[in-house]
């Protein structure tokens, strides 16, 4: 475990509020409405703590910076909220990022739990001070490649944008599914436009299109390319990253971004809290809350619950990770290491592969659960 270069803060009880930096994408290149929803979340539950008397007496207090999607200004906003005295850090979407915050979490000895990115190697080296709520990419992914064989795919065209997020989900779909007797085709999106994809899902006699791009551009094109080429009507696309999740999908694709079958991390039925929470959420965000806007909630109910019980001690919380046991708004949390993933990690968070209702794009259809 590395250690922190500067002493631990003194625990207080003169009442100043306990500070929560939160990462999240809130401006261009940054999905900027999956951080909406992170942030919601993440606000309703300090509010929530606050109304409950907060930390031992003392308010909790969210200390918001945006990403934009930019490593390096997450690095930078890191090393900020630091100095800034947080106890912990929350949030994060974009993988890359998260990445970025987590190792320089690292570095300063700051506890950080990661919301909502996937990529399994969140850090080069396995690290006490970063727990994630989320699944790792290749627990998830693995569940969406059993989706695609049990409904008899096997030429499955990849269309990919240079990411490390993108290159890795392409490496564990190409690793699972060809020992099945699949094959995986990569189209290359810096060299391809939407129309020249339908010729290559044409020659190659895909079944299946994932989207392995960024949203809107290019991933909204080429469903609407797909979508109108009748050579390919019996083409399924897919988008296990989540593009569809949210309701920008359905305002720019109409009924062409329904039946694109997406990963989702919630289960078919909410906890009691779940079910509240969704409630209030619907309510603030004017529409369904995504499984973003849970993840942000339930992030504050595990660091909360941290620092009544252990306070506010950076080193403290961190070695805490472990003895996490708190009712989120999707199941049981509770922390473990898990083989292959360097930093602490909810094991058995819910996973499904759902798509919008072709009848009622406003409708979710769960297609297979893991």
């Amino acid at each position: 475990m590395n250690t922190p270069p500067w002493p631990p803060e003194e625990e207080r009880t003169d009442g100043s509020a306990v500070r929560i930096g939160a990462l999240v994408p809130l401006s261009r290149p940054g999905w900027v409405e999956a951080g909406r929803h992170l942030l919601a979340g993440l606000e309703l539950a300090v509010g929530e703590v606050n109304d409950e008397g907060g930390i031992t007496g003392r308010p909790l207090e969210l200390v918001v910076r945006d990403t934009a999607a930019d490593p390096q200004r997450a690095a930078a906003a890191v090393d900020e909220l630091a100095g800034l005295g947080v106890a912990a850090l929350a949030g994060e979407y974009h993988s890359v990022v998260a990445r970025a915050a987590a190792a320089r979490a690292d570095a300063l000895g700051l506890p950080f739990l990661c919301s909502s990115a996937v990529l399994d190697a969140l850090t080069e080296q396995p690290t006490q001070w970063v727990a994630r709520l989320s699944p790792p990419q290749s627990r998830g992914w693995r569940v969406y490649a059993d989706f695609l064989l049990a409904a008899g795919h096997s030429r499955i065209a990849v269309a990919t944008q240079p990411s490390v997020y993108w290159a890795s989900g392409t490496r564990m779909l190409r690793d699972y599914l060809t020992p099945r007797g699949s094959t995986v085709i990569e189209l290359d999106m810096s060299t391809l436009t939407p129309t020249a994809v339908c010729d290559e899902l044409v020659g190659h006699r895909a079944t299946a299109l994932l989207l392995l791009v960024g949203h809107p551009e290019p991933a909204v094109p080429i469903v609407r390319s797909v979508r109108r080429d009748q050579r390919l009507a019996e083409v399924t696309i897919g988008a296990p990253a989540g593009q569809p999740e949210f309701g920008e999908w359905a305002a720019l694709l109409g009924d062409d971004g329904a039946a694109v079958p997406f990963l989702r991390y919630r289960p078919e039925r909410l906890s009691p809290l779940g079910t509240r929470v969704e409630t209030i959420l619907r309510e603030r965000l004017a529409e369904a809350p995504s499984f973003v806007a849970f993840e942000g909630y339930d992030t504050i109910a595990v660091l909360a619950d941290l620092l009544r019980t252990h306070g506010t001690d950076r080193a403290r919380t961190a070695a805490s990770w472990p003895r996490v046991d708190v009712a989120g708004t999707r199941g049981q949390i509770r922390f473990s290491r898990v083989p292959g993933i360097s930093v602490w990690q909810w094991a058995v968070p819910p996973i499904q592969v759902v798509d919008r209702d072709p009848a009622n794009t406003d409708r979710f259809r769960i297609r297979h659960a893991g």
